[in-house]
């Protein structure tokens, strides 16, 4: 395999090709997952994605995953540095699937709940449902999202060399890089994946192809 350079707006037409390229029926509001570290800041890869979309006249929504994490004294409990919990605990899966993914998949109801607990204060953000259109997009981001058995009708990886990703993560962050090694080698997120963006340098992606 190698890597093509790509500008960031051939990236975000490509996904939007491959979005118009979904089968109504399997996919009535394009579930899409752009999965990656917080380094290779796949937030504003979808940020791009949903207003390229709103641009021309598509309902998109974009939901961070951090934003259904789940409550600090369940995350916390092994640790505050714990890269296994960091792993396995942080996510609340079932309330994502439960208020977003499943809604707006096949049979859905198409309300999606944007956020469900503020990373931060780690209280409920008492977020509105917002009802997506049919055919308009729901934009998920987050890091280790794939393998976990969420729904996604097209999911992007972006990957970044173990040297990269450890001089881009900050100090008080590196004790979750054994994590996200454990998730390249159990999960081997790049097989899963759609489409894979190597983003070393997130300003510059290039987009990873077969021979």
């Amino acid at each position: 395999m190698k890597a093509q350079p790509v500008t960031l707006e051939a990236l975000v037409d490509d996904l939007i090709s491959r979005i118009d390229r979904l089968d109504p029926a399997a996919a009535p509001r394009p579930r899409i997952g752009v999965d990656g570290p917080a380094t290779a800041f796949g937030d504003d890869l979808a940020v791009r994605l949903v207003a390229a979309l709103h641009d021309r006249g598509t309902f998109a929504l974009h939901v961070p995953a951090d934003g259904f994490l789940r409550a600090r004294s369940l995350r916390l409990e092994r640790g505050r540095t714990n890269p296994d919990a960091f792993y396995e605990d942080w996510l609340d899966l079932r309330a994502l699937t439960r208020e977003v993914l499943a809604p707006a998949g096949p049979g859905g109801t198409g309300r999606v709940l944007p956020s469900l607990r503020d990373p931060v204060t780690d209280r409920a953000t008492r977020a509105g449902y917002v009802e997506s259109a049919d055919r308009g997009a729901v934009v998920v981001s987050g890091t280790l999202l794939l393998g976990a058995g969420l729904d996604f009708d097209l999911a992007v990886h972006l990957t970044q060399s173990d040297a990269a990703l450890t001089r881009r993560t900050p100090p008080d962050q590196q004790w979750q890089l054994p994590a996200y090694t454990r998730y390249r080698d159990e999960v081997m997120p790049e097989y899963l994946a759609d489409l894979v963006v190597r983003a070393d340098d997130p300003r510059h992606p290039a987009l990873v192809v077969d021979d």
